[in-house]
């Protein structure tokens, strides 16, 4: 019995394209196969697809929406800092419980092209590097940092995807690294409240994340007011 087309059939058909990949990552999957677990002809993935490419585009957007849907249940520590580094160790758990969508979201590369759907967590990421820069915690533009950690992330995640093992020293190190590296830390050990901030964010189990997060706000109150009487000039009377 053959399925009536229907947007019902379309998202049928990305769950069976999906699952295959899933079950292989990497390797090809038949657009027989994703017709036959449906029940549909051909003509009928073509009619919604155009083609196997759009077919694995939308495959990619089912993939970004999932991975949205779990960064959008993580709660903000209110520093921006530490919620890069959140969102690292989210990057690279979601890759690693779904290697499939994965290879296909960040792995799979075609000159010149960029899915459009990877556009929307680089959005959240270029968000938290504005909000560094706002508050003077960075030593390259927003736009560079933002770039600097999604190329980094990725790398290392597809790393431990390719070898199939879980490697979590090397993706703190490799974090810490990338993080170091935006924000100039080794350059600026010499300012005791950046410091203050940064170790903060860096270990916020130390403190727990409330209190954590409230000793950031005091700590950037205290060094708001440095830059401000420091801007101020003195009067000599």
């Amino acid at each position: 019995m053959t399925a009536t087309p229907t947007s019902d059939t379309r998202q049928r058909m990305i769950a069976a394209a999906a699952d295959l990949i899933a079950a292989s990552p990497g390797e090809e999957f038949s657009l027989r196969a994703v017709c036959d677990a449906v029940g549909v002809k051909m003509p009928t993935l073509y009619h919604f697809f155009g083609s196997k490419q759009g077919l694995m585009d939308a495959v990619i957007e089912r993939g970004f929406d999932l991975y949205l849907d779990e960064k959008s249940s993580m709660e903000s520590s209110g520093d921006p800092i530490q919620d890069i580094r959140a969102g690292w160790d989210a990057h690279v758990a979601f890759g690693l419980a779904n290697p499939g969508f994965y290879t296909l979201m960040y792995g799979k590369v075609r000159p010149g092209h960029s899915p459009e759907a990877q556009s929307r967590p680089s959005e959240i990421l270029r968000a938290l590097t504005a909000r560094a820069a706002e508050q003077g915690r960075l030593a390259v533009p927003s736009e560079q940092a933002a770039a600097h950690i999604l190329v980094t992330n990725i790398g290392v995640t597809l790393r431990q995807i390719i070898l199939a093992a879980p490697d979590p020293a090397l993706s703190r190190a490799v974090r810490e690294g990338a993080i170091s590296a935006i924000t100039g830390k080794g350059s600026r050990t010499d300012d005791p409240l950046t410091c203050a901030i940064e170790h903060a964010a860096a270990h916020p189990d130390v403190l727990g994340r409330a209190e954590t997060q409230l000793l950031i706000e005091w700590l950037r109150r205290l060094n708001d007011a440095r830059q401000v009487e420091a801007a101020t000039p003195h009067r000599l009377d």
